[in-house]
């Protein structure tokens, strides 16, 4: 079985936006300003589907193993959070959401890992560990010498959110 990583698609988004949930948790329901399940998936599906923020598919590279989305990673430059965070407030002001402030997670010369998954069905083949070895080929091809990734202890802390 050979897992293929790949740039994600707009198609795959409703295939991504549950292992989004799945890796950040409660993190989901602030980035989309919403508490119901049903809305929290329409809400990452439409965030990936765009292109202006941290969670676009121009941000996410798949694993696909056996023609199926295996599992996901969130990427992106540290000096690209500060826009890509500006445009989902405004998303959020938009939509009549509240808008959190985000803190900054990565230097701006950093690479930055912001959310890996592998799905539930495809554990224990490798996948995690194919993405992060190609996180460090993606951030060379983008011109980084650095790659970061923030790990909590605990699942689903929020704290990188505060309200404004």
């Amino acid at each position: 079985m050979d897992v293929i990583i790949r740039q994600a698609k707009p198609e795959d988004a409703v295939a991504a936006a549950p292992l989004i949930i799945d890796a950040i948790g409660e993190i989901a329901d602030h980035l989309t300003g919403e508490t119901v399940s049903e809305k929290i998936i329409e809400g990452l599906i439409e965030l990936f589907q765009r292109t202006d923020n941290r969670h676009s598919y121009l941000n996410t590279h798949v694993a696909e193993l056996d023609g199926q989305v295996a599992g996901i990673m969130v990427t992106y430059g540290g000096d690209q959070a500060p826009e890509l965070d500006h445009n989902l407030e405004n998303w959020l002001r938009e939509k009549g959401a509240t808008v959190p402030t985000i803190e900054i997670e990565a230097r701006p010369d950093e690479f930055y890992i912001d959310t890996i998954c592998a799905s539930p069905n495809h554990r224990g083949h490798g996948i995690g560990t194919k993405l992060l070895q190609y996180a460090d080929v993606a951030a060379k091809q983008k011109g980084y010498t650095k790659v970061s990734l923030s790990v909590e202890k605990q699942k689903y802390v929020p704290a990188i959110f505060t309200k404004k």
